[in-house]
C-alpha cells in the first residue's frame, strides 16, 4: 500500500525532459518577442509629407538662447542629438555650488545668454552688461575631475569647463563673482538613464536620452499648434519659449496632429522615432525677449485646461528619438508614416 504522506516521485529522466520543453519554450517565446520588437520599431516604407521645417534651433548652453546662426545651413543629426561643425545641442550646463542644474525657471535672464560661433570648436558667449567671453571646446583648462549631477533624476557626470567660464556666468546670472559653475557633456554616447518620468513609454530607448537634454535628444513643435494656442490667450508667445529644436510649418492646418504621429522623417535622410509627448513645466511662461514671466502664468495655464490628459503637466510638441542619422536644414520637407 502507498503512503498517501510520501511527497511524488519523479524521474532524473522526467525532470531533464521538462526542463528541455521549458527551454523550448522560453526560447521561443524570447524569439517572438525579438520579432516583435523588430516589427515594431521597423521603419515605415511609405511616408506622406505633412510641410517644412522653418527653423531649427541649437542650444549650446541648456536653458540659454539658440545658437546665432544664417538659416541656410545644414546641421548633422545623430544619437546625441543636433549639431552644427564640432557645436553640439546642450553639451553645456550650467551648475550652483551643490552641483544642481541652474536654469531659466530659476533665472530668466539665462535666455539673455547668446553664443555665435567664431571657430571650428569656438564660440564666443554674450549678454546685457558683459564682456564678451571666448570659448574653445577644444581647449578647456579643466582640472580633469568629474562633478557628479543630475537631469531631472537622471545622475550623470560632467566636466568643469574653467575658473573664468565659472566667473563670467557668476557674475551675469548671480551679481556676484563666484557661485555656479559652467560644465560640458565629455562623452561620445548617451549615458543617461531615461527620464524616470518617461520610462514607462513604450518606443524609448536608453540611447534617446542625449546631452543635458530635459529628455530626449530631439524635440519638434508643430507651428499649428502653437497658433492655436495663442488663439486661447491674451498675449501670444512666440514657438522659441518652447524650446524646440525643430519647428515646423505644416502644410495643412491641423493643430495637434502631432499627438498621433509615429514616425518623423526630415528631408531624404533623417529618422526619428516619437517616443513621447512633450511635458511642459513653467518655462514657456517666459517671454524669451524681454525674460520676463507672465503675471497671468500663461501659457501654461491655458494648457493646462485642455492638454492636461493623465499627465501632471500639460503636453505640447513631442520627443523624438533618431533612428536613422542625417543631415537636416531649414525647409526640408517633413514626413510623417503613411498608413
Amino acid at each position: 500500500m502507498s503512503n498517501s504522506s510520501s511527497s511524488l516521485d519523479i524521474s532524473p529522466k522526467t525532470l531533464i525532459g521538462v526542463g528541455v520543453g521549458l527551454a523550448v519554450v522560453g526560447g521561443a517565446s524570447f524569439f517572438l518577442y525579438r520579432r516583435y520588437l523588430q516589427y515594431r520599431d521597423a521603419m515605415p516604407q511609405k511616408w506622406r509629407r505633412v510641410g517644412t521645417l522653418q527653423r531649427i534651433n541649437l542650444f549650446p548652453v541648456k536653458s540659454c538662447a539658440p545658437l546665432n546662426l544664417t538659416p541656410d545651413l545644414e546641421y548633422d543629426c545623430d544619437v546625441l542629438g543636433l549639431s552644427f561643425e564640432g557645436i553640439r545641442d546642450r553639451t553645456l550646463m550650467v551648475l550652483d555650488e551643490s552641483n544642481t542644474m541652474v536654469t531659466a525657471r530659476g533665472y530668466p535672464q539665462m535666455l539673455w545668454i547668446k553664443s555665435r560661433k567664431v571657430s571650428a570648436n569656438g564660440l564666443i558667449f554674450s549678454a546685457p552688461g558683459m564682456p564678451d567671453l571666448e570659448f574653445d571646446f577644444e581647449n578647456l583648462q579643466s582640472p580633469g575631475q568629474d562633478l557628479h549631477t543630475s537631469v531631472w533624476g537622471a545622475p550623470v557626470d560632467a566636466m568643469i569647463c574653467g575658473d573664468r567660464f565659472n566667473k563670467w556666468f557668476s557674475q551675469f546670472i548671480l551679481k556676484t563673482e563666484t557661485g555656479l559653475k559652467l560644465v560640458h557633456y565629455p562623452y561620445p554616447k548617451a549615458v543617461k538613464i531615461i527620464n524616470p518620468r518617461l520610462k514607462h513609454m513604450p518606443y524609448i530607448r536608453q540611447v534617446d536620452s542625449g546631452t543635458f537634454n530635459d529628455a530626449t535628444s530631439y524635440m519638434l513643435m508643430n507651428l499649428s499648434s502653437v497658433a492655436d494656442l495663442n488663439t486661447r490667450i491674451k498675449n501670444p508667445v512666440d514657438p522659441l519659449q518652447f524650446r524646440g529644436n525643430f519647428e515646423l510649418k505644416a502644410d495643412v492646418d491641423e493643430p495637434y496632429a502631432e499627438d498621433h504621429w509615429q514616425w518623423v522623417r526630415i528631408g531624404e535622410e533623417a529618422v526619428f522615432r516619437s517616443v513621447a509627448p512633450c511635458t511642459r513645466c513653467i518655462l514657456p511662461n517666459i517671454n524669451v525677449n524681454t525674460a520676463e514671466r507672465d503675471i497671468d502664468g500663461e501659457p501654461l495655464k491655458t494648457l493646462r485646461s485642455f492638454r492636461l490628459f493623465n499627465y501632471s503637466s500639460p503636453a505640447l510638441g513631442i520627443h523624438l528619438g533618431l533612428r536613422q542619422p542625417g543631415k537636416v536644414k531649414a525647409n526640408d520637407v517633413v514626413y510623417v508614416e503613411d498608413k
